[in-house]
Formats: structure tokens, C-alpha cells, sequence
């Protein structure tokens, strides 16, 4: 069959098969820095204090002004009583979970659906990493499955906020408070978003946000941690700026995990993260609106489920999180990709990978090659990682997700329109994308297909090149 040259009603030929693209032209990328921010940055630099940091006891110890200054305008605006600021949300993470006192083999439970930071950060203490599977509606770490998952040596819980929407976090913070756990929230890509009238991240012991390059407001690297708890919050500033050079205590309470590190946020940094802050509230409004949009235009698609928000959230969309019934349409969803892909839809996450198939959890070397710390004499029970841990995880992983990254582009009314035609044209030939019967099947794409980034706006997601930058399947912190 001649693909190129079959028409239907109002419908061109899919650009797959030689018709012209629903989109055209590539879409904008969305534009995150302004004259304010290049301001608050120059006039850093004409200070000529580029940092107010000494890893020593004194004043300087908490950082320089601008750093304070931002700490201060996050605690009141995230509504909580502590603040810190770190120099990416991977160091974030790493004090978090130092802050809670955590022992070697004690047992952290989190999610597989995040970037690997979360899981690393346990590792980084000699603690071991223990994955629940998530929720086939939110994506969100399942709390069913963290109840299953508890043991003698579980100390906490890492909830993930995927995408943009808060974890299911009342019944986390039963789970926890039944079993004396702590609750860590990483909230990398859902700054603003809320849960009733608390913002997500403030309803764990310790939460916090990155603030990398891709995400909702950002400083180039940073992050902000933020507690109500007065000594987590001396710990995170502790860990974070060569703790071992300060404390002075003698009580092996103290000094636990106080092995510091240089995560310290410079000045410039904290100027244009104080900038951006007060963006964050329109630049959700605006991912909320293009989801709005997209929840409506995409409506009635057979086998294309649109995201749900649960009750009393609101969401970010750092990712607006699609699901696809590839036995319904009789398509794996990598020809969907392809065919979207050539109508030029940016923006596509095929899959997100799942951490606990990762081959470092996999083969459990992770500390030279002996196998620590899972190997040791700390770890008390054998945890197992690999395929049929977290079912549903790895069939969306496998088959059923797909992603729009909204921060790939600009996302008014206009261009989320064109994605919506192009969507729409796809559906209306699905046809053209079954094999013929008879015919051999033409090979699909790889499962995980090409993210869009923006030139100077991406994230982690599938691998792909358009934008002149190859990208990588998961979600950085």
C-alpha cells in the first residue's frame, strides 16, 4: 500500500509515511531566565564575594548573605521553619538521609520510578536501599508496598513526588508513625505543588527540592532542603559543611554521621534562586493550564488514559504522565513514539527505568567488588533485586508509559494545540501503523525513544538527540 498517498477526511498522510508533520516548525523552548536574574547575578559578581563559606566554627560557618537570604525567603514561602540550601538536590538527598541518623545496614524504602540519587543517598551512609513498587494511577511509591516491604532494620521511608504530585502521604506518615519510621520526601519535581493547603515536601520529617536546570525554577545546580525540626536542621547545615571540622561534642550521638561534606550553594546561585522563587507559583499555573488543555484535547483517544490527580493534590507536571493499552490499540506503544515523533511532538518519554534493575543493585557492587555493603556482616537479611520485585513499575516501564515533558518547550495555548493536532492525527490512522495482514511487520523503534529537550532547557528521560543534546532515562535530581 502506497502510505504516503492514502488520504482520509481532513487528515493528511502520517508524516511517518511522507505526509507533512502536524508540527511543522519545532516548537520554542521555554524561556526560564530574564533580566532579573542576569541582574541579581551581576551584581554578585561586582561584590567580588563569589562565596561566604569557612568549613570552620563561626559566623561564616551558615554561608554568605545572599545564601541566608534565600534560605530565609524558602522557609517562608514553602511554610516551614527551616531552610537549607545545598549545592544540588543529590547532596540534599545524601544529607537527608545522614541527618536521620542513619546506621550502617539499617534499610531505607523508596521507589524505583526516580533518578538514582534517591537510592544512592542511601548508599552514600552504608545503608541499604530496599524498593516498593508504585501506584499504576499516580506513579507514585505505593504505600501498600512499603508495608510489605518493612523489616527489623528499616529506619525510614524516601516518598517520591514523580512527576509533579505529592505521594500518598497520609497514609505514608500512618505507616511511619506505626512503625517509628522517619519520612524523607524528595520533591525534585514538584516544587509548588500541594497537598490540601500544605505544600509538598512539608509533610515529611525532612523534603526539599532541586533546583538543576530542568526543573520548574532553578539556579543551574542547587537545591533547598526544608524540616520544622530544629536539630535535623543543624545536622543538614552540619553535613553540609565539613560537620567533622565543628562539632565538638563528645557523645557518639553528636558525632554519628557527622562526616561532612562541600555542598555549599555559592552566592550567585542563591541570588538568582532568590529570583526564581518568586516565579514558581505562574510557572505551575502554567504547566496546570497546558495539562488542562491537553486533559481536554486528548479526551476520547481509544487506549489513552490521561493523568490522574488524587484528591486533594495539585500537580506540577514536571511530566504529564500518559498511559497507553497496547493490547487495545494492537500497537507497542515505541510505533506510537515513532509516528508522534516524526509529526514532530517533542517533549516523548517512552519509559523511565526502574532503579532496582539497574545492574549495580542487580550484582550488589557498589563499594569496590566485594559486594558492600549488602555483603557484610551490617546487612542482616538479603535483599533481592531484579525482575518481578515491582510488577507494576516494570510493565509500565515495559509497555504502557508514556510522557510529555512540559519543560521542553514552550507551553501556551498555541503550541499545546499543535501537540494535541498531531496526537489526534496519529489516533486517527492507527490503521496505517498495524502491519497489513500477511505482511512482515516493520521493526519498531527501540522501547525507549527520544526525548525532545530544549537547547538550554532539558531533562533526563529517554535517549534521543533532538535539540543537539543526548539525554538518559530517568529523572535528575
Amino acid at each position: 500500500m502506497n502510505h504516503a498517498a492514502t488520504r482520509t477526511p481532513n487528515h493528511a498522510a502520517l508524516a511517518l509515511f511522507g505526509g507533512p508533520p502536524a508540527i511543522a516548525s519545532p516548537l520554542p523552548p521555554v524561556v526560564t531566565m530574564g533580566e532579573d536574574d542576569v541582574a541579581a547575578a551581576s551584581e554578585v559578581i561586582r561584590s567580588g564575594v563569589l562565596s561566604g563559606y569557612i568549613g570552620a566554627p563561626g559566623e561564616a560557618f551558615m554561608g554568605g548573605a545572599r545564601v541566608r537570604a534565600f534560605e530565609a525567603q524558602a522557609a517562608e514561602y514553602f511554610g516551614v521553619r527551616h531552610a537549607i540550601a545545598v549545592n544540588s538536590w543529590t547532596s540534599g538527598l545524601v544529607a537527608a538521609v545522614g541527618a536521620i541518623g542513619i546506621e550502617p545496614g539499617d534499610e531505607i524504602i523508596t521507589t524505583p520510578w526516580t533518578m538514582a540519587a534517591t537510592a544512592t543517598a542511601i548508599l552514600h551512609w552504608c545503608g541499604i536501599p530496599v524498593f516498593a513498587d508504585i501506584d499504576r494511577d499516580t506513579f507514585n511509591i505505593d504505600p501498600a508496598s512499603v508495608e510489605r516491604q518493612i523489616g527489623p532494620r528499616t529506619k525510614a521511608v524516601i516518598a517520591v513526588d514523580i512527576f509533579g504530585q505529592s505521594a500518598d502521604m497520609a497514609a505514608l506518615r500512618e505507616i511511619c508513625r506505626r512503625h517509628g519510621l522517619k519520612l524523607l520526601g524528595d520533591c525534585a519535581q514538584a516544587p509548588g505543588a500541594k497537598v490540601f493547603d500544605r505544600m509538598a515536601g512539608t509533610l515529611a520529617d525532612i523534603g526539599g527540592y532541586s533546583l538543576n536546570y530542568h526543573k520548574h525554577i532553578h539556579c543551574g545546580e542547587g537545591g533547598v532542603l526544608v524540616t520544622d525540626d530544629a536539630r535535623y536542621a543543624k545536622r543538614l547545615a552540619l553535613i553540609r559543611n565539613h560537620a567533622e571540622a565543628v562539632v565538638q561534642s563528645e557523645s557518639p550521638a553528636d558525632l554519628a554521621n557527622m562526616l561532612g561534606f562541600n555542598f555549599r550553594m555559592g552566592e550567585i546561585e542563591a541570588a538568582i534562586a532568590s529570583v526564581q522563587l518568586a516565579k514558581l507559583a505562574p510557572r505551575v499555573a502554567a504547566r496546570q493550564r497546558a495539562a488542562a488543555q491537553l486533559d481536554a484535547g486528548l479526551a476520547g483517544l481509544p487506549g489513552l488514559k490521561t493523568p490522574r490527580v488524587a484528591v486533594g493534590n495539585t500537580h506540577a507536571y514536571y511530566i504529564y504522565g500518559l498511559q497507553v493499552d497496547v493490547s487495545a490499540l494492537g500497537l507497542p506503544r515505541a510505533r506510537l513514539v515513532e509516528a508522534l515523533k516524526a509529526e514532530g511532538v517533542p517533549g516523548l518519554v517512552g519509559s523511565y527505568q526502574n532503579l532496582h534493575l539497574l545492574p549495580m543493585f542487580r550484582h550488589k557492587v557498589a563499594y569496590g567488588t566485594g559486594g558492600f555493603p549488602w555483603a557484610s556482616p551490617y546487612c542482616e537479611r538479603t535483599i533481592h533485586y531484579g525482575p518481578g520485585q515491582c510488577p507494576v513499575a516494570e510493565q509500565l516501564h515495559a509497555q504502557t508509559f508514556l510522557g510529555l515533558a512540559l519543560g521542553q518547550f514552550a507551553h501556551g495555548p498555541e503550541p499545546i494545540g499543535q501537540v494535541i493536532a498531531a496526537f489526534r492525527k496519529v489516533w486517527a490512522q492507527l490503521d496505517r501503523l498495524r502491519p497489513e495482514p500477511g505482511a512482515v511487520s516493520m521493526p519498531a523503534v527501540a522501547e525507549i525513544p527520544s526525548l525532545a529537550p530544549a537547547p538550554t532547557q532539558g531533562m533526563q528521560g529517554t535517549q534521543g538527540t533532538h535539540g543537539g543534546r543526548r539525554l538518559t532515562a530517568g529523572a535528575t535530581a
